[in-house]
């Protein structure tokens, strides 16, 4: 049986007025570093599997900050096939984020596993003010150990102050249009990840292109803000250099 359950987080400046969960995901507060708040997302059951919906919500109120992290990586699985039916349904992982003005929110949750099998469409959907600032990690592992990796489709969409900021889309595994894993995008590699850093200190002072290793560059947005994409040999390389790229953005 497919699960569908959404998440919600609200940021204020006095505290987190909204924290609620059902299904899979649950949420907790836990201690921050620094100011601010820090909520930790924890895996209550395997998921997400075929045919599951899941959503995230969090909103970070005017001058707010948040730190959204996680337990443990996220496994995405594949499902068992209805009688009758020739494939399972794909399963859904919706991620809304809204950063009202002066508000602050750094979403970094641990690795998504795309396992053998599994069918996952993951969107992320990003509204920011045009003074609140942004650190989002995203990480990608194409199968587990010795295995292919299954389907995976990602989709980020970040708009500042009504206005696209970033609009990107990724597809690997099988159920990708061929080439995913040639010279030109993965070359072989089963870790892919980006950090997108948005703020407004970049309007004055925008960053300059940067290649960082042989496999990752840092590349300036049109509006204030950067991304930085990587691939690697696997996870525990592909967080070095996101936690280098991290080190060299946020906040100068």
């Amino acid at each position: 049986m497919s699960v569908r359950a959404t998440t919600r987080i609200v940021a204020t400046r006095e505290g987190l007025p909204v924290l609620a969960s059902d299904g899979p995901l649950a949420v907790r507060r836990t201690r921050a570093t620094g100011t601010g708040h820090r909520v930790t997302v924890v895996g209550a059951m395997s998921a997400p599997l075929g045919g599951d919906r899941l959503a995230i919500e969090v909103r970070v109120r005017d001058g707010a900050r948040l730190t959204v992290d996680a337990a443990a990586a996220t496994i995405a699985l594949p499902a068992r096939i209805p009688a009758g039916a020739d494939t399972a349904e794909p399963a859904h992982y919706d991620l809304r984020l809204t950063v009202d003005e002066g508000g602050e929110l750094h979403w970094l949750p641990e690795q998504l596993v795309s396992a053998r099998g599994s069918d996952l469409r993951m969107r992320t959907t990003v509204e920011l003010a045009a003074t609140a600032r942004l650190v989002l990690r995203e990480e990608q592992i194409l199968g587990r150990h010795g295995e292919e990796p299954g389907t995976l489709l990602t989709r980020l969409t970040v708009r500042r102050a009504g206005r696209p900021l970033l609009d990107q889309e990724l597809r690997h595994g099988p159920g990708a249009p061929g080439g995913w894993d040639g010279g030109a995008v993965l070359g072989g590699h089963r870790a892919v990840g980006q950090l997108l850093v948005a703020g407004p200190e970049f309007e004055e002072k925008p960053a300059q292109p940067l290649l960082l290793g042989d496999t990752a560059v840092l590349t300036p947005l049109a509006g204030p803000g950067v991304l930085v994409t990587a691939v690697a040999a696997d996870a525990l390389a592909l967080r070095r250099v996101l936690d280098e790229a991290l080190r060299l953005t946020a906040y100068r």
